[in-house]
């Protein structure tokens, strides 16, 4: 089944603006229970259509119409890949005014303003709605999930969806690697950039981190994080998780200072980059030139035999 709703702040800000949080869920066999259990999450309402699992456009279908036919003013989205699509699929399909990447949003002279990071996380946009809908899209986790109680009364919608939106179909699904990851109980972590070029790449900073023992972690880089390379429970940096091991040893990483902000506080910063001018041997206490892909293979061998010794 494929909810839309807003992040969990949504009943919160209805309530300011004078009104209601409602939500749709699409899906096929979507249980009473199922459907009112997102009252537990501010919703007061839930639109539910019965139609293909996991796709965007039949969600797209069913809340242009839902938007259409009712007075809503705002639609809002989680991040990632589905809620950008729907997100964006809906500002053109009602030719409403859209933001992405939204990590706060609040209510300013009976309306919402939506904060967008710029400039590479570096600066803050104040994004205001002149539409009749503004649909504002957040970045992905950066609300937090809160259970707030409630009830919803759950209404059947019968939605005539287009003749694309049908057209796919979902085969399987997995879960998200290492979802449950904790990298800010760790004493060591080697975190990974764009450097490592492509998910597989990992298996060098894994393979690192097991030579090292339990008390190390492995961790990444937004960039890769957005790239589906790892899973954001592992982020560092400015929208995501602050860091202080004993040890941090950053592979492929730049150095950006959005990822600066949430490692610059460890105690032994070891940067590994095959570019001399990357900004982050500027904060590193052991900077060290070179391909990685030779580099940390060799490095996991040295700890495992001085472990061994």
């Amino acid at each position: 089944m494929t909810a839309w709703a807003s992040p969990p702040s949504c009943a919160a800000l209805a309530a300011q603006l004078g009104g209601e949080a409602h939500a749709v869920i699409v899906g096929s066999s979507v249980s009473d229970e199922a459907a009112a259990s997102l009252g537990e999450y501010g919703a007061t309402k839930v639109y539910r259509v019965n139609g293909p699992d996991g796709l965007a456009q039949p969600v797209v279908d069913a809340a242009a119409q839902i938007v259409a036919s009712g007075d809503y003013g705002y639609v809002l989205f989680g991040g990632g890949l589905l809620g950008f699509e729907i997100g964006a699929g809906l500002a053109a399909r009602l030719g409403a005014g859209v933001v992405m990447e939204v990590t706060a949003v609040r209510v300013e002279d009976g309306k919402l303003v939506a904060e967008r990071p710029i400039l590479g996380d570096t600066a803050i946009s104040q994004v205001h709605f002149r539409s009749d809908v503004g649909i504002i899209i957040g970045r992905l986790n950066a609300f937090e999930i809160k259970q707030t109680g409630g009830t919803a009364t759950v209404e059947d919608v019968s939605v005539e969806f287009s003749p694309f939106s049908t057209q796919a179909t979902v085969v399987t699904r997995g879960e998200q690697r290492g979802a449950d990851i904790d990298i800010e109980g760790a004493a060591i972590l080697v975190a990974g950039g764009r450097g490592l070029g492509n998910a597989d790449g990992f298996k060098l900073c894994d393979d690192l981190a097991a030579a090292f023992g339990s008390t190390s972690a492995v961790a990444a880089t937004r960039a890769v994080v957005d790239a589906g390379w790892f899973p954001y429970a592992g982020q560092i940096g400015q929208t995501g998780k602050t860091v202080a091991p004993k040890l941090y040893l950053a592979a492929g990483i730049s150095g950006a200072i959005q990822h600066k902000v949430g490692m610059q506080n460890s105690e032994n910063i070891v940067a590994i980059n095959k570019d001399a001018n990357a900004p982050i041997f500027e904060f590193s206490d052991l900077g060290i030139v070179g391909d990685l892909n030779k580099i940390l293979p060799k490095l996991t061998e040295a700890v495992k035999a001085k472990k061994g010794s």
